[in-house]
This record gives structure tokens, sequence and C-alpha cells, in this order.
């Protein structure tokens, strides 16, 4: 999913990015039609609040990730880190699609917002600078206990959007982060309890 993501998302960047100069193919006409899976591009404040928010969130979990190499001696820790950064980033590259297709700028929607605890599972600065500070086993047991409170709140969000937004690749994108972080939850709890 993560690959098919990465893909789409690449498409969409070369296709945004392509020269006027002619390339022996007609002009496209543009239409309200999704790029994703060509279903009614209907979406709704919740599918907006859900990408705007998430980006943010999933930044975090980036930035948490990229602590791990430095600090983790733990070699399933760091290939947990590397899955986590992997599939999120094509995940906020989808988000910020979908914000730009249904007008809403977001590089000014999500910034650090969520750096505040204003959404779900965000870790706060005092963790953040706790966990730069530590190293081996303590570190571990705290990016842990961290990243799994972080998923929690990104599975909340998740399932707020599949409740009550209306854009069929929001709502995808929701399933699949569901359907991963609850499955890294396990692992990491896994991982804990060893």
């Amino acid at each position: 999913m993560a690959a098919a993501l990465a893909a789409v998302t690449v498409a969409l960047f070369v296709s945004s990015c392509s020269s006027p100069v002619s390339d022996g193919h007609t002009e496209h006409p543009r239409s309200d039609e999704p790029v994703i899976t060509g279903q009614p591009a209907g979406y709704n404040a919740d599918d907006v609040a859900f990408a705007t928010n998430m980006v943010p969130h999933h930044q975090q979990a980036i930035e948490l990730s990229a602590l791990v190499p430095d600090r983790s001696t733990n070699p399933q820790l760091i290939a947990l880190a590397q899955q986590i950064a992997a599939a999120q980033q094509p995940e906020i590259n989808v988000m910020k699609v979908f914000l730009v297709q249904w007008n809403e700028n977001p590089d000014t929607n999500s910034g650090h917002a969520g750096h505040g605890n204003a959404m779900q599972g965000m870790v706060d600065e005092a963790t953040m600078s706790k966990l730069k500070s530590l190293n081996g086993a303590e570190f571990d047991k705290l990016w842990l206990e961290s990243m799994i409170s972080h998923h929690q709140g990104a599975i909340e969000m998740a399932k707020a959007e599949i409740a009550n937004g209306d854009n069929a690749d929001a709502k995808t994108l929701a399933r699949n982060i569901v359907t991963t972080q609850e499955a890294e939850i396990g692992q990491m709890k896994q991982m804990l309890g060893g």
C-alpha cells in the first residue's frame, strides 16, 4: 500500500510539474474527478480536518523515528522506526495532494500546530527532549511507550475520518492507517514486554 501511495504521489507530482511545452499529447481537460480513484471527489470539513491534522501528526512520527538509529542498539526497534518513516512519508504526500485538490494550502494549515499537544497522541516537548537525552534500553522503553500512544492517537483520528468523512480516498487512507498502526502497536507492545 505504501508503495502504491508513493507511486501515486510521484505521478501526481510529475504531472503537476510538467512544462506547458507540448509533448505530442493533447491537453487534458481539468475536472473535479479525483486523481486517485476516479470516484466522486466530494469532501467535507471532516476530511479537511483529518488531512490537515494528520500531516503534522505523521511528521512527528517521522521525527521520532529519526531519533532511533543514533540512540538504540536494538535491531528490531531500528527496523520498526525505518518501517514507520517509510510508510508515513508517502501518506503525508498523499494528504498534501488531497488538501491541494480541496483548495487548502497544506503548508499553512499543517505546520507544527500539533506540537502543542492539541491532537491525540502527540508527544509533548518535554518527552521529546528526554528522548533526545537517552540511549540504550532507557531510550527504547520511552520511545516505544511514546510511539504506542502516538499511534493510538492517529488511529482515533483515522476512525473519526472513517465515521464522518465524505471523501472516498481519504477514508481509504484512514482505513490503511488503522490497519498498519494497530499491527505496529501489537509489535511494540511485544517489544516492551520482552
